[in-house]
Protein backbone atom coordinates (compact mmCIF):
# COMPACT_ATOMS: atom_id res chain seq x y z
CA UNK A 1 0.00 0.00 0.00
CA UNK A 2 3.13 2.32 0.45
CA UNK A 3 4.24 1.98 -2.93
CA UNK A 4 1.11 2.62 -4.19
CA UNK A 5 0.04 5.39 -2.17
CA UNK A 6 3.83 7.17 -3.01
CA UNK A 7 3.06 6.60 -6.89
CA UNK A 8 -0.26 7.77 -6.86
CA UNK A 9 0.10 11.01 -4.95
CA UNK A 10 3.05 11.75 -7.17
CA UNK A 11 1.34 11.06 -10.40
CA UNK A 12 -1.26 13.39 -9.41
CA UNK A 13 0.43 16.16 -8.17
CA UNK A 14 2.12 16.27 -11.48
CA UNK A 15 -0.87 16.52 -13.52
CA UNK A 16 -1.27 20.25 -15.75
CA UNK A 17 -5.17 20.78 -14.28
CA UNK A 18 -4.80 20.25 -10.78
CA UNK A 19 -6.45 22.20 -9.08
CA UNK A 20 -4.43 25.12 -6.10
CA UNK A 21 -6.58 23.88 -3.00
CA UNK A 22 -6.57 20.30 -4.39
CA UNK A 23 -2.62 20.55 -4.88
CA UNK A 24 -2.38 21.60 -1.13
CA UNK A 25 -4.58 18.45 0.12
CA UNK A 26 -2.84 16.16 -1.77
CA UNK A 27 1.19 17.96 -1.35
CA UNK A 28 0.42 18.04 2.64
CA UNK A 29 -0.55 13.85 2.72
CA UNK A 30 2.68 13.33 0.32
CA UNK A 31 4.93 15.16 2.16
CA UNK A 32 3.38 13.51 5.47
CA UNK A 33 4.12 10.53 3.80
CA UNK A 34 7.72 11.12 2.82
CA UNK A 35 8.77 12.04 6.58
CA UNK A 36 6.74 8.78 7.33
CA UNK A 37 4.47 11.42 9.84
CA UNK A 38 0.86 10.39 8.32
CA UNK A 39 -1.63 10.51 11.22
CA UNK A 40 -3.48 7.30 9.59
CA UNK A 41 -3.34 5.25 6.63
CA UNK A 42 -4.10 5.83 2.86
CA UNK A 43 -7.35 4.14 3.17
CA UNK A 44 -8.76 6.41 5.94
CA UNK A 45 -7.45 9.23 4.57
CA UNK A 46 -9.25 8.68 1.04
CA UNK A 47 -12.16 7.61 3.53
CA UNK A 48 -12.26 11.23 4.89
CA UNK A 49 -12.43 13.22 1.59
CA UNK A 50 -14.76 11.06 0.40
CA UNK A 51 -16.65 12.20 3.38
CA UNK A 52 -15.69 15.93 2.65
CA UNK A 53 -17.25 15.34 -0.22
CA UNK A 54 -20.35 14.22 0.73
CA UNK A 55 -20.46 17.12 3.27
CA UNK A 56 -20.64 19.83 0.99
CA UNK A 57 -22.41 18.28 -1.29
CA UNK A 58 -25.48 16.12 -0.04
CA UNK A 59 -28.91 18.28 -0.41
CA UNK A 60 -29.53 17.51 3.23
CA UNK A 61 -25.87 18.46 4.79
CA UNK A 62 -26.22 21.50 7.04
CA UNK A 63 -22.68 22.67 5.47
CA UNK A 64 -21.11 24.72 2.43
CA UNK A 65 -17.93 24.07 2.92
CA UNK A 66 -14.56 22.81 5.08
CA UNK A 67 -11.35 24.85 5.82
CA UNK A 68 -8.69 22.20 5.90
CA UNK A 69 -5.98 21.99 9.12
CA UNK A 70 -3.62 23.40 6.34
CA UNK A 71 -5.81 26.06 6.14
CA UNK A 72 -7.26 25.46 2.46
CA UNK A 73 -10.98 25.90 1.34
CA UNK A 74 -11.85 23.11 -1.04
CA UNK A 75 -14.79 23.89 -3.16
CA UNK A 76 -16.68 20.79 -3.86
CA UNK A 77 -15.54 20.69 -7.20
CA UNK A 78 -11.74 20.63 -6.16
CA UNK A 79 -13.18 17.61 -3.93
CA UNK A 80 -14.44 15.90 -6.68
CA UNK A 81 -12.02 16.49 -8.87
CA UNK A 82 -9.10 15.50 -6.39
CA UNK A 83 -10.92 12.20 -5.48
CA UNK A 84 -11.38 10.97 -9.44
CA UNK A 85 -8.12 11.67 -10.62
CA UNK A 86 -6.65 10.13 -6.94
CA UNK A 87 -9.09 6.70 -7.72
CA UNK A 88 -7.52 6.75 -11.49
CA UNK A 89 -4.37 7.16 -10.93
CA UNK A 90 -5.25 4.22 -8.51
CA UNK A 91 -7.32 2.40 -11.39
CA UNK A 92 -3.38 2.70 -13.68
CA UNK A 93 -1.04 1.76 -11.18
CA UNK A 94 -3.32 -1.19 -9.94
CA UNK A 95 -4.51 -2.49 -13.84
CA UNK A 96 -1.54 -5.22 -13.77
CA UNK A 97 -1.56 -8.15 -16.38
CA UNK A 98 -0.45 -11.13 -15.47
CA UNK A 99 2.71 -12.69 -16.61
CA UNK A 100 2.23 -15.07 -19.64
CA UNK A 101 3.38 -18.67 -19.49
CA UNK A 102 5.98 -19.61 -21.71
CA UNK A 103 5.42 -23.43 -21.98
CA UNK A 104 8.53 -24.42 -20.79
CA UNK A 105 7.92 -23.43 -17.24
CA UNK A 106 8.90 -27.61 -15.46
CA UNK A 107 7.91 -26.80 -11.52
CA UNK A 108 6.17 -24.17 -9.10
CA UNK A 109 9.68 -22.31 -8.62
CA UNK A 110 9.29 -21.41 -12.84
CA UNK A 111 6.00 -19.83 -12.64
CA UNK A 112 4.74 -16.60 -10.88
CA UNK A 113 4.25 -16.83 -7.58
CA UNK A 114 -0.08 -16.30 -7.83
CA UNK A 115 0.23 -19.43 -10.11
CA UNK A 116 2.58 -21.40 -7.53
CA UNK A 117 0.52 -19.80 -4.32
CA UNK A 118 -3.18 -20.29 -5.39
CA UNK A 119 -2.42 -24.24 -6.89
CA UNK A 120 -1.00 -25.17 -3.75
CA UNK A 121 -3.51 -23.13 -1.81
CA UNK A 122 -6.47 -25.22 -3.10
CA UNK A 123 -4.32 -28.63 -3.04
CA UNK A 124 -5.10 -28.75 0.83
CA UNK A 125 -7.02 -31.68 2.09
CA UNK A 126 -10.79 -30.85 1.05
CA UNK A 127 -12.07 -32.68 4.55
CA UNK A 128 -10.22 -28.97 6.06
CA UNK A 129 -12.96 -26.97 4.46
CA UNK A 130 -12.39 -24.51 1.82
CA UNK A 131 -9.87 -21.88 1.44
CA UNK A 132 -11.08 -19.03 2.11
CA UNK A 133 -8.55 -15.53 0.44
CA UNK A 134 -8.75 -12.42 1.83
CA UNK A 135 -7.16 -9.72 -0.23
CA UNK A 136 -6.94 -5.87 0.35
CA UNK A 137 -5.40 -5.34 -3.52
CA UNK A 138 -6.86 -3.74 -6.28
CA UNK A 139 -5.57 -5.29 -9.09
CA UNK A 140 -6.92 -8.08 -10.74
CA UNK A 141 -4.05 -10.87 -10.98
CA UNK A 142 -5.46 -13.52 -8.45
CA UNK A 143 -8.26 -13.66 -10.40
CA UNK A 144 -6.08 -13.64 -13.34
CA UNK A 145 -4.08 -16.69 -12.34
CA UNK A 146 -7.29 -18.44 -10.97
CA UNK A 147 -8.74 -18.51 -14.32
CA UNK A 148 -5.42 -20.01 -16.43
CA UNK A 149 -5.56 -22.40 -13.78
CA UNK A 150 -8.86 -23.68 -14.27
CA UNK A 151 -9.50 -22.93 -10.28
CA UNK A 152 -13.42 -21.81 -9.45
CA UNK A 153 -14.09 -19.52 -7.12
CA UNK A 154 -16.97 -17.35 -5.69
CA UNK A 155 -15.71 -13.15 -5.21
CA UNK A 156 -19.14 -11.97 -3.64
CA UNK A 157 -20.90 -11.48 -7.68
CA UNK A 158 -23.27 -13.71 -9.46
CA UNK A 159 -24.04 -13.26 -13.36
CA UNK A 160 -21.66 -13.13 -15.93
CA UNK A 161 -22.14 -10.60 -18.72
CA UNK A 162 -22.77 -7.83 -16.14
CA UNK A 163 -22.16 -9.33 -12.53
CA UNK A 164 -23.79 -8.02 -9.75
CA UNK A 165 -22.89 -8.43 -6.07
CA UNK A 166 -24.69 -10.83 -4.47
CA UNK A 167 -23.52 -12.13 -1.31
CA UNK A 168 -25.32 -15.19 -0.86
CA UNK A 169 -22.90 -16.71 -3.35
CA UNK A 170 -20.32 -16.62 -0.09
CA UNK A 171 -23.09 -19.65 0.82
CA UNK A 172 -22.88 -21.90 -1.97
CA UNK A 173 -20.52 -24.99 -3.12
CA UNK A 174 -19.21 -26.65 -6.63
CA UNK A 175 -19.73 -30.47 -6.80
CA UNK A 176 -20.21 -33.12 -9.14
CA UNK A 177 -23.27 -34.25 -9.92
CA UNK A 178 -23.72 -37.74 -9.11
CA UNK A 179 -23.43 -39.68 -12.49
CA UNK A 180 -20.10 -38.36 -12.78
CA UNK A 181 -18.98 -39.60 -9.07
CA UNK A 182 -19.52 -43.29 -9.10
CA UNK A 183 -23.35 -42.12 -7.88
CA UNK A 184 -22.15 -39.91 -5.20
CA UNK A 185 -21.73 -36.25 -5.20
CA UNK A 186 -18.53 -35.07 -4.66
CA UNK A 187 -16.58 -31.52 -3.99
CA UNK A 188 -15.02 -30.17 -6.67
CA UNK A 189 -11.54 -29.89 -5.47
CA UNK A 190 -10.17 -26.79 -7.10
CA UNK A 191 -12.36 -24.12 -5.94
CA UNK A 192 -12.14 -21.17 -3.45
CA UNK A 193 -13.75 -18.00 -1.91
CA UNK A 194 -12.51 -14.50 -2.74
CA UNK A 195 -13.29 -12.05 -0.94
CA UNK A 196 -11.49 -8.07 -1.88
CA UNK A 197 -11.95 -6.30 1.37
CA UNK A 198 -10.61 -2.71 -0.21
CA UNK A 199 -12.56 -3.20 -3.82
CA UNK A 200 -11.59 -3.68 -7.19
CA UNK A 201 -10.28 -2.61 -10.28
CA UNK A 202 -13.06 -4.02 -12.01
CA UNK A 203 -15.93 -2.82 -9.60
CA UNK A 204 -18.00 -0.12 -10.56
CA UNK A 205 -21.66 1.60 -10.13
CA UNK A 206 -24.99 1.45 -12.28
CA UNK A 207 -28.24 2.28 -11.75
CA UNK A 208 -27.46 2.29 -8.05
CA UNK A 209 -25.48 -1.13 -7.88
CA UNK A 210 -22.41 -2.85 -7.41
CA UNK A 211 -21.39 -4.93 -10.54
CA UNK A 212 -18.21 -6.26 -11.76
CA UNK A 213 -16.80 -6.18 -15.35
CA UNK A 214 -13.13 -6.97 -16.07
CA UNK A 215 -11.73 -4.31 -18.01
CA UNK A 216 -8.90 -4.28 -20.73
CA UNK A 217 -5.71 -4.04 -19.33
CA UNK A 218 -3.36 -3.76 -22.06
CA UNK A 219 -3.48 -0.42 -22.70
CA UNK A 220 -1.61 -0.41 -19.44
CA UNK A 221 1.22 -2.54 -19.29
CA UNK A 222 3.83 -0.15 -19.69
CA UNK A 223 2.56 2.03 -17.61
CA UNK A 224 3.93 0.99 -14.34
CA UNK A 225 7.40 1.50 -16.35
CA UNK A 226 6.90 4.96 -16.27
CA UNK A 227 8.37 8.73 -15.02
CA UNK A 228 6.04 10.61 -12.70
CA UNK A 229 5.78 12.93 -15.85
CA UNK A 230 4.99 9.86 -17.93
CA UNK A 231 2.62 8.88 -15.92
CA UNK A 232 0.96 12.17 -15.49
CA UNK A 233 0.43 12.48 -19.38
CA UNK A 234 -0.85 9.32 -19.76
CA UNK A 235 -3.04 9.85 -17.26
CA UNK A 236 -4.48 13.32 -18.37
CA UNK A 237 -5.03 12.20 -21.88
CA UNK A 238 -7.38 9.08 -20.79
CA UNK A 239 -8.72 10.36 -17.83
CA UNK A 240 -12.01 11.63 -19.35
CA UNK A 241 -12.55 7.73 -20.98
CA UNK A 242 -10.92 5.96 -17.48
CA UNK A 243 -12.91 4.16 -14.81
CA UNK A 244 -12.37 4.94 -11.21
CA UNK A 245 -11.13 2.01 -8.92
CA UNK A 246 -14.30 0.69 -6.53
CA UNK A 247 -13.07 2.62 -3.38
CA UNK A 248 -15.23 3.03 -0.64
CA UNK A 249 -13.08 2.75 2.83
CA UNK A 250 -14.69 1.23 5.56
CA UNK A 251 -14.24 4.22 7.99
CA UNK A 252 -16.55 5.85 5.16
CA UNK A 253 -19.54 6.49 7.59
CA UNK A 254 -21.49 9.20 5.48
CA UNK A 255 -21.60 8.16 1.62
CA UNK A 256 -24.04 5.08 1.53
CA UNK A 257 -23.39 3.80 -2.06
CA UNK A 258 -21.51 1.32 -1.82
CA UNK A 259 -21.27 0.44 2.04
CA UNK A 260 -23.50 -2.57 2.28
CA UNK A 261 -20.85 -4.62 -0.06
CA UNK A 262 -17.58 -3.79 2.39
CA UNK A 263 -19.21 -3.87 5.39
CA UNK A 264 -20.24 -7.58 4.38
CA UNK A 265 -16.87 -8.59 3.43
CA UNK A 266 -15.49 -6.91 6.93
CA UNK A 267 -18.41 -9.20 8.41
CA UNK A 268 -17.34 -12.23 6.32
CA UNK A 269 -13.86 -11.74 7.43
CA UNK A 270 -14.85 -11.56 11.32
CA UNK A 271 -17.06 -14.80 10.51
CA UNK A 272 -14.43 -16.69 9.18
CA UNK A 273 -12.22 -15.63 12.05
CA UNK A 274 -14.06 -16.62 14.76
CA UNK A 275 -14.74 -20.51 13.14
CA UNK A 276 -13.31 -22.99 15.07
CA UNK A 277 -9.99 -24.83 14.24
CA UNK A 278 -9.15 -21.78 12.19
CA UNK A 279 -5.52 -21.03 10.90
CA UNK A 280 -4.96 -17.51 9.12
CA UNK A 281 -2.11 -17.11 7.24
CA UNK A 282 -0.64 -13.82 6.59
CA UNK A 283 1.38 -12.53 3.82
CA UNK A 284 2.04 -9.27 2.55
CA UNK A 285 0.30 -7.43 4.93
CA UNK A 286 2.24 -5.13 7.92
CA UNK A 287 -0.19 -4.41 9.83
CA UNK A 288 -1.05 -0.60 8.86
CA UNK A 289 -4.34 -0.96 8.31
CA UNK A 290 -6.11 -0.35 11.82
CA UNK A 291 -10.04 -1.67 10.94
CA UNK A 292 -8.02 -4.77 9.70
CA UNK A 293 -5.18 -5.35 12.36
CA UNK A 294 -7.77 -4.73 15.14
CA UNK A 295 -10.35 -7.50 12.93
CA UNK A 296 -7.35 -10.01 13.78
CA UNK A 297 -6.24 -9.03 17.58
CA UNK A 298 -10.22 -9.64 18.19
CA UNK A 299 -10.17 -13.13 16.46
CA UNK A 300 -6.90 -13.95 18.59
CA UNK A 301 -9.63 -14.31 21.42
CA UNK A 302 -10.60 -17.39 19.49
CA UNK A 303 -8.86 -20.01 21.41
CA UNK A 304 -8.71 -22.31 18.60
CA UNK A 305 -7.21 -20.06 15.86
CA UNK A 306 -3.24 -20.12 14.57
CA UNK A 307 -1.83 -17.16 13.33
CA UNK A 308 1.10 -17.35 11.34
CA UNK A 309 2.74 -14.37 10.27
CA UNK A 310 5.44 -14.54 6.77
CA UNK A 311 7.66 -11.10 7.29
CA UNK A 312 10.49 -10.32 4.90
CA UNK A 313 12.49 -8.37 7.17
CA UNK A 314 13.40 -9.40 10.77
CA UNK A 315 13.56 -5.62 12.01
CA UNK A 316 10.00 -4.66 11.17
CA UNK A 317 7.40 -3.37 14.04
CA UNK A 318 5.41 -6.64 12.27
CA UNK A 319 7.81 -9.12 14.43
CA UNK A 320 7.85 -7.11 17.51
CA UNK A 321 3.89 -7.24 17.27
CA UNK A 322 3.38 -11.24 16.26
CA UNK A 323 6.08 -11.53 19.17
CA UNK A 324 3.88 -9.59 21.64
CA UNK A 325 0.75 -11.83 20.30
CA UNK A 326 2.61 -14.60 21.23
CA UNK A 327 2.04 -14.56 25.17
CA UNK A 328 -1.85 -15.13 24.21
CA UNK A 329 -1.72 -19.32 24.20
CA UNK A 330 1.50 -19.56 21.98
CA UNK A 331 -0.86 -19.43 18.64
CA UNK A 332 0.89 -16.48 17.02
CA UNK A 333 4.05 -17.58 15.26
CA UNK A 334 6.10 -15.61 12.23
CA UNK A 335 8.48 -16.49 9.31
CA UNK A 336 11.14 -14.13 9.14
CA UNK A 337 14.78 -14.43 8.00
CA UNK A 338 17.61 -14.45 10.41
CA UNK A 339 19.13 -10.95 10.72
CA UNK A 340 22.24 -12.43 9.20
CA UNK A 341 20.66 -13.64 6.25
CA UNK A 342 18.55 -10.44 5.47
CA UNK A 343 21.89 -8.71 5.60
CA UNK A 344 23.22 -10.93 3.09
CA UNK A 345 20.33 -10.79 1.04
CA UNK A 346 17.97 -8.15 1.89
CA UNK A 347 13.88 -8.71 0.95
CA UNK A 348 14.84 -12.72 -0.73
CA UNK A 349 13.62 -14.93 2.11
CA UNK A 350 9.97 -14.89 3.57
CA UNK A 351 8.73 -12.93 0.81
CA UNK A 352 4.97 -13.67 -0.91
CA UNK A 353 7.05 -15.49 -3.79
CA UNK A 354 9.80 -16.96 -1.26
CA UNK A 355 6.91 -18.49 0.62
CA UNK A 356 4.98 -19.28 -2.61
CA UNK A 357 7.71 -21.40 -4.89
CA UNK A 358 9.73 -22.60 -2.31
CA UNK A 359 8.13 -23.33 1.31
CA UNK A 360 4.77 -24.41 0.57
CA UNK A 361 4.99 -28.05 -0.64
CA UNK A 362 4.86 -29.05 -4.34
CA UNK A 363 1.68 -30.26 -5.67
CA UNK A 364 1.47 -32.69 -8.81
CA UNK A 365 -1.44 -31.07 -10.08
CA UNK A 366 0.32 -27.65 -10.70
CA UNK A 367 3.21 -30.17 -12.27
CA UNK A 368 1.02 -31.91 -14.23
CA UNK A 369 -1.14 -28.30 -15.74
CA UNK A 370 2.67 -27.10 -16.73
CA UNK A 371 3.21 -30.28 -18.47
CA UNK A 372 0.20 -30.10 -20.31
CA UNK A 373 1.00 -26.46 -21.16
CA UNK A 374 4.09 -27.82 -22.47
CA UNK A 375 2.37 -30.44 -24.72
CA UNK A 376 -0.05 -27.86 -26.52
CA UNK A 377 3.12 -25.24 -26.78
CA UNK A 378 4.95 -28.52 -28.88
CA UNK A 379 1.71 -28.98 -31.28
CA UNK A 380 1.24 -25.54 -32.08
CA UNK A 381 4.96 -25.39 -33.16
CA UNK A 382 4.44 -28.78 -35.14
CA UNK A 383 1.45 -27.29 -36.90
CA UNK A 384 2.40 -26.69 -40.72
CA UNK A 385 3.02 -22.77 -41.15
CA UNK A 386 4.04 -22.46 -37.63
CA UNK A 387 7.47 -21.22 -37.82
CA UNK A 388 6.26 -18.36 -41.04
CA UNK A 389 3.62 -17.25 -38.89
CA UNK A 390 5.73 -16.69 -35.20
CA UNK A 391 8.27 -15.01 -38.19
CA UNK A 392 5.32 -12.55 -39.35
CA UNK A 393 4.24 -12.27 -35.91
Amino acid sequence: MADLENAVLATVLALADIPEPAKQIAQERHNQFKAKSAPCGFEEWLSYLVNARVLVTASVSPFSGLIWRNGSTPSASDINWLIDRLGKAIFAECALSLANLSGTEQSGTDVPPQFAFLSKLVARDSNLGRAHLFTLNYDTLLEQTLEVLGIQYFDGFSGRAEARFDPSVYGLDVYYPGELAEGRVRRFDKFLHLYKLHGSIHWHTADGELRARHPDLAPFKAYQGQSVTEKAVRLADIADSLPSVGILPTANKFAQTLSMPFAHLFRAFQIRLSAPQTFLLVLGYGFGDDHVTRIIETALMNPSLVLLVVEPNPASDTVKRIQAYKDLGKRAFILTPTPEAFKTEAFKNATFDDFAQTLMPDVQWLNDFLRLRRFEKQIEKSKPGADDAAGEA
